[in-house]
Parts: C-alpha cells; sequence; structure tokens
C-alpha cells in the first residue's frame, strides 16, 4: 500500500536536500505531535549519511511510547528533464509498538528544481507498506502524512542556508576607509 504525496516548497532543492539529511529538521516535521529520541548513548548523528542504521524511540507529545523504529539510510541521484532529483531513502523497519506489525516500510523522499520557478523544490515523498495490518493502518498513516506534508510546507522556508545580504540603509555616518 501506497501514500504518495507531490508539492512545491519555498526553498532551494540544496536547503531542502540539508534538510532531510538533518535529523533535527526531520524531528521538527513531527514536533510536537511525535518525538523522535535514537536510543543509542551517542544520539543522533548531525547528519544523516548512506548506510547509517539508527534505531529511534517514538512517543506521542513526549509522553506516550509510540514504539521503537530502526531508521536505514540510502540515497542516490536520477536525472531527469528538468534536472537533477534526489531521493532520500529510509528503508528500516518498525521494531516495536503498534507499526511493528509491518514488513514492510519504504519511505522515499525526492527533492529537484521546481519547473520554472527559481528558489522553489518540487518536494515528492513516498511511503510503501506492507504486511496483514497494512490496510488498517494506512488510514492513520495517510492522515499523518497529510499533516506531515503541511509540516513541511510550513517549515521549508527556514531550511534557507544562506542569510539573505543586508539591505544597503544609506547611513552616511558609516566611515568608509580612505
Amino acid at each position: 500500500m501506497r501514500i504518495l504525496l507531490k508539492f512545491e516548497i519555498d526553498c532551494d532543492p540544496e536547503a531542502a536536500w540539508r534538510a532531510l539529511h538533518s535529523p533535527r529538521a526531520v524531528a521538527e516535521l513531527y514536533g510536537p505531535v511525535m518525538d523522535v529520541a535514537p536510543i543509542v548513548p551517542d544520539g543522533l548523528p548531525t547528519s544523516w549519511t548512506p548506510g547509517d542504521d539508527m534505531p529511534v524511540q517514538l512517543s506521542a507529545f513526549g509522553a506516550v511510547p509510540m514504539g521503537r523504529q530502526l531508521i536505514h539510510v540510502s540515497e542516490r541521484s536520477v536525472e531527469e528533464p528538468g534536472g537533477r532529483v534526489r531521493i532520500f531513502r529510509d528503508s528500516g523497519i518498525p521494531l516495536t509498538g503498534p507499526l511493528a506489525s509491518l514488513d514492510v516500510w519504504d519511505h522515499q523522499m525526492a527533492v529537484s528544481p521546481a519547473a520554472g520557478r527559481p528558489g522553489k523544490t518540487l518536494w515528492r515523498d513516498r511511503l510503501v507498506i506492507g504486511g496483514p495490518t497494512a490496510p488498517l493502518l494506512w488510514p492513520v498513516l495517510w492522515g499523518v502524512w497529510q499533516w506531515r506534508g503541511a509540516r513541511v510546507r510550513a517549515l521549508a522556508p527556514t531550511w534557507a542556508y544562506d542569510p539573505e545580504p543586508a539591505a544597503d540603509t544609506g547611513d552616511a555616518s558609516v566611515e568608509q576607509p580612505a
């Protein structure tokens, strides 16, 4: 079973790609409803890298345990007529909790330049789930993904890396070098 999202976000593809690799940015997508905390003593990495395997504890509202999940990171890139598409994939699996009844968890997020819209990104998000309880869990996950999509759109403008240049105020009191 699949859940698909596709929309434009208000940041450039580089900023979106960096955000996908940031455990902090990803955690913000779910906050404050869902908390993602590392199980290992070293904590979450600053940035995900291909091959990472990270067990995390999920909790609702920071207090209600929702189970553990293994995040397994990989990535790839493909060339399309509109430009390069970079795909971040979490093919880990729920370990405990309600989602542990799933035997397939394949979450892929793709970012690419939005056609004809400089500074904008086309965001594609695909979750594939499988297992005996997938039909029961699909409606819940579909709702979570709609909410998550709204969070992506709201947070994307904050992902910009380079600060905007300061505007020239024309203040004559600033001394110029001679």
